[in-house]
């Protein structure tokens, strides 16, 4: 009885084991990745696509792998472009596929190593296979159409970079140039001096060794033909570093006409007499010149300090240098209406100070929302202007004193000034409109008023002629009956004085509006 308990106890101990072995490689077998599944798993190795059309329906693991990735075509767009080089107008023989049926391409004599490409017609599908070509030696086909693929891409890198513009070379951790590409090499060779071929190692065209990674300075390069900039950018890959030289010449060249021009319009600005102020979009005065210091006797450490267009005026307030409005609240709102008219290009006044300066102050409106505003002190112009308005004025009562009735024309024979006696004479004032008071109308008012005569055709001559004049005389009878005598003198340049002189002591007729010609007449 205990031999056959003992026999049993072995027997469940073993079933036990084997049920825990076979749990472990359950478990170890659930941890390996899954396989996808493919037609064409008995050979891995073979280079083998599956197409229905244009869409991938198989492929082998090795064709999986040389099969360009991307999105803009298909999978047979995709493999066409990656092998149409290998293989001679490969996009019409494979159209030409359903009809044939099958057919196998060769490679080109060029190609290393050759290769050979079957294509297949199956049931509506299409298979392609790439194997390697009989030669002397064996090769596998998948190692051959990756070997050929590999080539392909490096040749095509290797071109890339010799033909590249940009100067491209390695170095190690000493700094040494251990590879450099054709554009570096073509600037080396130049460098060289007179009898001295290119060697090994290469020289070193930039001295960066102590510099970081990352863009470099901007260098200048001595070249026979003339410098030449580059901005240089080092990528550290290990032990060596990867760097690239990029030409900068045109960005140096716009640098220094930039430079240039900043440095002319420094000095236009600085000779003008007009006050120049620019505030950028925050507000922020960018830019002055030393008249607007002048004119609002800021001091430059102010304006160089940048302040708002807000504390600009604030500090213009204080040293009165602003019309003084009768509060604060409604000058605040003023400067707000300054800045939007001149936003909008629309703001131009004329700021007549406590100091007794008087000045023209244009907002205008500049790129990217900026301000530009110019001060100019016109206090010479104004006192000039008011000058002349006061010799006007003073001209206008002389000649309003004088008892002859007195009409001045211009050069055109246009009238420019008459007195108060002239207005009474002939019932109107011909001021109220000077525009339409030309010698040809006042001589047909006149002949209206006057006793029928030639002496106003010879007026108009005499006022609209260009030649050496003379003086002269001549009398016209009133329809009321007063004679009246009329003298005709040149004035200088061009201008004619015309006056009137009642003979007799009859009293004038009152002044009124005259309908006919919108002008005052009795």
């Amino acid at each position: 009885m205990g031999d056959l308990t003992m026999a049993l106890g072995m027997v469940l101990a073993a079933l036990l084991v084997a049920l825990s072995a076979l749990a472990l490689m359950q478990a170890w077998m659930s941890r390996q990745p899954t396989r996808v599944a493919s037609i064409f798993d008995p050979t891995p190795n073979r280079i083998a696509f599956l197409f229905d059309g244009d869409r991938l329906i198989d492929a082998s693991p090795s064709a999986r792998a040389i099969l360009p990735e991307g999105e803009d075509q298909g999978a047979l767009g995709r493999l066409i472009a990656r092998f149409g080089p290998d293989f001679p107008n490969l996009s019409e023989q494979l159209a030409t596929l359903p009809r044939i049926g099958q057919i196998q391409i060769s490679s080109l004599p060029g190609s290393a190593p050759p290769l050979v490409l079957k294509a297949e017609h199956l049931s509506g599908l299409t298979r392609l296979t790439i194997q390697g070509a009989q030669t002397d030696q064996p090769a596998g086909p998948a190692d051959a159409a990756t070997f050929a693929a590999l080539q392909q891409e490096v040749m095509a890198q290797r071109a890339v970079l010799s033909r590249a513009p940009v100067l491209m070379w390695k170095e190690s951790a000493d700094g040494s140039v251990i590879w450099a590409n054709h554009a570096y090499l073509i600037r080396a060779v130049e460098l060289l001096p007179d009898g001295e071929d290119l060697s090994w190692p290469l020289p070193k065209l930039f001295d960066q060794t102590d510099a970081p990674s990352g863009r470099l300075p901007r260098l200048k390069l001595q070249m026979p033909s003339g410098p030449e900039w580059f901005d240089l950018v080092k990528m550290p890959q290990g032990d060596t570093a990867l760097c690239y030289a990029l030409a900068a010449d045109k960005a140096v060249q716009a640098e220094t006409a930039l430079r240039e021009f900043m440095q002319t319009l420094t000095k236009t600005f600085a000779d003008l007499p007009i006050g120049l102020a620019i505030f950028d979009r925050s507000r922020c005065l960018q830019m002055f010149n030393p008249a607007l210091a002048d004119l609002t006797t800021l001091p430059p450490e102010l304006l160089i300090g940048r302040p708002t267009l807000n504390a600009f005026l604030d500090a213009m307030r204080a040293r009165a240098m602003i019309p003084e409005p009768r509060d604060y609240r409604s000058w605040r709102k003023q400067l707000a209406r300054l800045e939007e008219e001149a936003a909008m290009g629309i703001f131009e006044e004329t700021w007549s100070l406590p100091g007794g300066q008087t000045y023209r102050v244009i907002g205008r409106p500049h790129p990217n929302g900026a301000l530009a505003f110019m001060f100019e002190d016109i206090s010479n112009e104004m006192s000039r202007t008011r000058r002349y308005r006061a010799d006007v004025e003073l001209g206008q009562s002389v000649i309003d004193a004088v008892e002859d009735a007195v009409a001045v024309f211009s050069q055109g024979g246009q009238l420019v000034m008459s007195n108060h006696a002239y207005a009474q004479l002939w019932q109107h004032d011909p001021q109220v409109l000077l525009s339409e008071a030309s010698i040809a109308t006042l001589c047909a008012w006149w002949r209206d008023h006057s006793a029928p005569t030639l002496l106003w055709d010879d007026a108009i001559d005499f006022a609209t002629s260009t030649d050496d004049r003379t003086p002269w005389d001549g009398d016209v009878r009133l329809l009321d009956g007063r004679l009246v005598s009329c003298r005709f003198r040149p004035l200088t340049g061009g201008a004619t004085l015309v006056t009137f002189r009642v003979q007799g002591s009859a009293a004038p007729a009152p002044v009124r509006e005259a309908p006919r010609m919108g002008l005052l007449t009795a």
